[in-house]
């Protein structure tokens, strides 16, 4: 089985992507996904101590927690020493799964893929890119979002022509989800010629 990486800095169209990957029959991990996950089970105590007052009624309080953690790099990564073993964990399953049900490509969606190494763990990478003025657009229209924090987030983040310049294959999302299926078909198509490498 191919692993795919699939990766992108905030509001590229990066969740998109792998919903059309799922459409197309191919299995996705969704690491944010599983965030949520452990964010309402497992990871609750051990967030609780490290950061009183970030959990209300057993689960996690993303707003309070970001809060804490988002100028803080320390606080930044006692979070990350906490929750990315659970994720291993949630992550390693899903290729278990998705290998024993016998899928010959799989779909890893991490947003940091490059941030952390996790290139080494896939065949190959997909970086999901937009403009900038859609990139923008597209996150001050979400909720609790303002410019300060956007900020915060795009400079944990490596710049997207770095991910680019570092990706397998490129999918741009500006112009709908027709270009979009389009460019996964033809991915998957070339992957399937591709040799395993990851290490």
């Amino acid at each position: 089985m191919l692993i795919l990486g699939l990766t992108g800095s905030i509001g590229m169209g990066k969740s998109t992507t792998g919903e059309l990957f799922a459409e197309a029959g191919v299995p996705v991990y969704d690491a944010d996904a599983t965030v949520h996950k452990i964010y309402e089970s497992e990871a609750v105590p051990a967030i609780e101590a490290a950061f009183p007052g970030t959990t209300v009624n057993g689960k996690v309080d993303r707003t309070r927690l970001s809060a804490k953690v988002v100028h803080d790099a320390a606080a930044m990564k006692r979070l990350e020493e906490i929750v990315h073993p659970m994720l291993r964990s949630h992550h390693q399953k899903f290729l278990d799964d998705a290998e024993g049900s016998g899928a010959p490509v799989a779909v890893v969606d991490v947003p940091l893929l490059f941030e952390t190494g996790g290139e080494k763990r896939v065949d190959a990478v997909v970086v999901v890119t937009t403009s900038p003025e859609i990139q923008r657009q597209r996150i001050l229209a979400r909720e609790n979002m303002t410019e300060e924090k956007l900020d915060a987030i795009l400079a944990r983040q490596m710049p997207d022509a770095e991910k680019r310049r570092r990706a397998d294959f490129v999918v741009d999302t500006s112009n709908g989800l027709d270009p979009v299926r389009a460019q996964i078909r033809d991915i998957l198509g070339r992957v399937a010629k591709m040799p395993r490498r990851r290490s």
